[in-house]
């Protein structure tokens, strides 16, 4: 596969990896850090990497890294992400990082020679969909989440997130802030496909990403009385599930009135704040059972942090009244929480002067380039999603939107380098 590299367009590249880690049973794909499909995907990353020319080295926290040259100071990077959620498409994350394979083989042919070290990288467990964390690693390379406890983390299966680094090669001790890597990084521009259609409306196909709305999860949990569902009558019932469900139509009633009151006040629809729970755990989950406990997984974003924890306030009213009415005991716990991210304006505008003036356009969606922020100059650009579909099957970003993307990315690194 390694020979086209010098040659492939970015929609050739992401042919080349189309049955990679497919699911058969959600649909599109499932391709969790460090499980078969996306080594898969870190090899094939390393064979187009090295056919350019690229250095590849992995770091401690199973991070990629692939240098045009030797690494330096005030380095450019680029790149994003090969992991996905549970049944997800095909261009979040990889886009970004077939884009920068393409700009590199186009600059490398062009005969083009970087005056700043330059670098593609590809982070690991982006999603959090292995150890429920997202940018894990860029968190760790950042400092932002502690080693010992990225480390403890474990999935599904009780693996730790020690355990998946020692399993790939990689020695745990070593995972964490990495100063050395950060001081090297001069400014990252990330591409991706856009989570939403905001390009679709505007009739454009590349953006500038202004910033990342701030956001966050919580678990809602209601303790109620496990019993027998054919000998429990139903006024003697303290049923959590019922006390989950009136939590969960109040996220969406919540949800809909902020995002109206929003709208009245002329904000951007991209910003308005978006509450959804999209998992949901049932203790001990039998069909002929009344279950004893509930389990449910906010995320919540919006606006700034007043407007995400003034959702979140009410939304918790709402279901520790249905826990109350049900004759349940409630809990509301804050998991994670990542304030607005505003991208650096001087990079943003300098990329958005070059492509000549595109939209900027927020975020609600995570990235690394968000995680990173807090340390480097960063930047993003968005390709147009004319499903406007994100984390399923159906995303998608067209042939020739993607080449423009990959041009616009030539164009900044043009200038950047």
């Amino acid at each position: 596969m390694s020979s086209t590299s010098t040659t492939a367009t970015a929609s050739a590249l992401l042919a080349e990896i189309a049955d990679v880690g497919r699911d058969a049973v959600r649909g599109g794909y499932t391709r969790r850090v460090f499980d078969p499909a996306e080594l898969e995907l870190r090899a094939w990353f390393t064979d187009h990497a090295v056919a350019l020319g690229l250095d590849v080295r992995l770091d401690g926290n199973g991070n990629l890294w692939a240098w045009w040259g030797a690494p330096g100071p005030d380095a450019v990077v680029t790149g994003s992400h090969l992991d996905s959620v549970p049944g997800g498409g095909a261009f979040d994350g990889p886009l970004g990082v077939v884009s920068a394979l393409a700009a590199v083989a186009r600059l490398r042919s062009a005969g083009f020679t970087p005056s700043r070290p330059f670098a593609v990288a590809v982070f690991a467990e982006e999603e959090g969909s292995r150890f429920g964390v997202a940018c894990l690693g860029s968190r760790l390379l950042s400092g932002a989440i502690d080693a010992d406890r990225a480390l403890a983390l474990a999935d599904a299966d009780g693996v730790t997130f020690a355990a998946a680094l020692t399993a790939a090669g990689l020695d745990p001790t070593r995972a964490g802030l990495d100063e050395a890597a950060l001081a090297r990084i001069g400014v990252f521009v990330e591409l991706h496909v856009e989570q939403g259609r905001d390009l679709v409306d505007r009739g454009v196909a590349i953006a500038v990403a202004t910033g990342i709305l701030a956001h966050g999860r919580w678990r809602l949990r209601f303790t109620g009385s496990g019993n027998h569902a054919g000998t429990t009558p139903m006024t003697d019932r303290h049923d959590p599930v019922v006390a989950a469900a009136a939590a969960i139509l109040a996220t969406r009633h919540r949800g809909t009135a902020a995002l109206s009151r929003t709208m009245q006040g002329e904000a951007s629809a991209a910003a308005a704040p978006r509450a959804t729970v999209g998992r949901i755990e049932v203790i001990p989950g039998g069909t002929n059972v009344i279950a004893s406990l509930a389990e449910l997984w906010l995320d919540v974003r919006a606006d700034g942090e007043a407007a995400v924890r003034e959702l979140v306030a009410a939304i918790g009213d709402d279901a520790r009244a249905a826990a109350k009415l049900e004759g349940c005991a409630f809990e509301l716990h804050e998991e994670s929480f990542a304030p607005q991210v505003t991208f650096d304006p001087a990079v943003r505008d300098r990329i958005a002067g070059v492509l000549g003036g595109p939209p900027l356009i927020p975020t609600a969606a995570g990235h690394d380039a968000g995680i990173l922020a807090g340390r480097v100059p960063t930047a993003m650009l968005f390709v147009r999603n004319p499903s406007g579909v994100s984390h399923a099957p159906d995303e998608f970003a067209g042939e020739e939107d993607c080449e423009l993307g990959v041009d616009a990315l030539v164009a900044v690194l043009e200038d950047l380098l």
